[in-house]
């Protein structure tokens, strides 16, 4: 993939770590990568240049404080509701799950 075409997974992971105020190199270190080599293995995920694991993409979201599935949403709208629903307590979760379950019912 060129890096012309970047991943909606690049997309997703520039826009979390933009949101938490990190760098490229920063977000690289405190998922685990080697100082020297982080920024640009970070840099090469949001271009769609390489993919990430999903194992190490759990490892990104931790430190980004978000859902994995943000990575994998192509809507932007479906992208936005995944992290509004991971910033809300289990409680307020089911609540609205609830909702949503009665919204598609009628």
């Amino acid at each position: 993939m060129s890096a012309a075409h970047s991943s909606v997974f690049g997309t997703r992971l520039k826009e979390a770590r933009l949101e938490a105020g990190l760098s490229q190199k920063q977000l690289g270190i405190e998922a685990g990568l080697d100082r020297f080599v982080a920024s640009t293995r970070i840099n090469r995920y949001e271009l769609g240049i390489h993919k990430a694991d999903y194992a190490f993409a759990n490892r990104l979201a931790a430190v980004l404080r978000v859902p994995v599935a943000f990575f994998y949403a192509d809507d932007a709208e479906l992208a936005r509701l995944i992290l509004l629903f991971g910033r809300l307590s289990k409680r307020k979760q089911g609540d609205l799950l609830a909702h949503a379950e009665a919204l598609t019912a009628g």
